[in-house]
């Protein structure tokens, strides 16, 4: 496709855009705004735009990006009541903190395994029913975002490793599927995924500061 093309389409798709996706592209860029403040509202705005994404997805033959909009919404519940959490002393349960070598073998093991079955099972729809579908891509982008949604909710700094890898595989995915403006946001997540992965490096760089040894 030659950079008029490219143009053209994205014109073409901006117009096309419906309230729905402008909805949900708002909310999601307010939720990861709230993410890299370690701010709890990054959940309960984050759920409007998975929900509404779910439906986007499942209409565009993004059953990979319909089903990980599924397990953000759950996860979603899941990390709030979980960034919620204080003890006695009234202090947060969970803190931003870096992956040992254990929880980075079972990152690895969690994103093969989801990629492998997303892959299959894309692959099987793909011939019947979403003629539409790009199995290894959609699988990618999937994999990786169950991995940093379930790695967010533990407030895990590798977790913005694996957003910015969503991110930019979603951003030609959504493109090639004609939802151009929610391509645009995930160039916009791409971009605020780095922000904030150096956000949150320095949070628990703090954190191990002031840790009794």
């Amino acid at each position: 496709m030659t950079l008029p093309e490219i143009y053209t389409e994205f014109i073409s798709g901006m117009k096309d855009t419906t309230w729905m996706e402008y909805a949900a592209v708002i909310s999601g860029i307010v939720s990861v705004w709230f993410s890299r403040k370690e701010n709890i509202w990054v959940y309960p705005t984050g759920l409007v735009g998975t929900i509404l994404y779910v439906y986007i997805s499942f209409k565009g033959s993004l059953f990979g990006e319909a089903s990980v909009n599924l397990y953000y919404t759950i996860m979603s519940i899941y990390g709030w009541i979980l960034w919620a959490k204080r003890n006695q002393q009234h202090e947060h349960i969970v803190n931003i903190s870096w992956s040992n070598k254990k929880e980075w073998i079972q990152e690895i093991v969690f994103f093969v395994a989801f990629y492998i079955v997303i892959f299959v099972a894309l692959s099987y729809l793909k011939k019947d029913f979403a003629p539409g579908a790009i199995p290894w891509a959609d699988a990618f982008a999937s994999s990786t975002a169950f991995t940093g949604m379930w790695l967010m909710a533990r407030k895990k700094v590798e977790s913005w490793y694996w957003w910015i890898a969503t991110d930019f595989a979603s951003i030609p995915l959504y493109f090639v599927k004609h939802y151009v403006f929610s391509s645009v946001y995930y160039l916009i997540l791409f971009i605020m995924a780095i922000w904030g992965l150096v956000e949150w490096v320095k949070r628990a760089n703090e954190f191990l500061k002031h840790e009794p040894s």
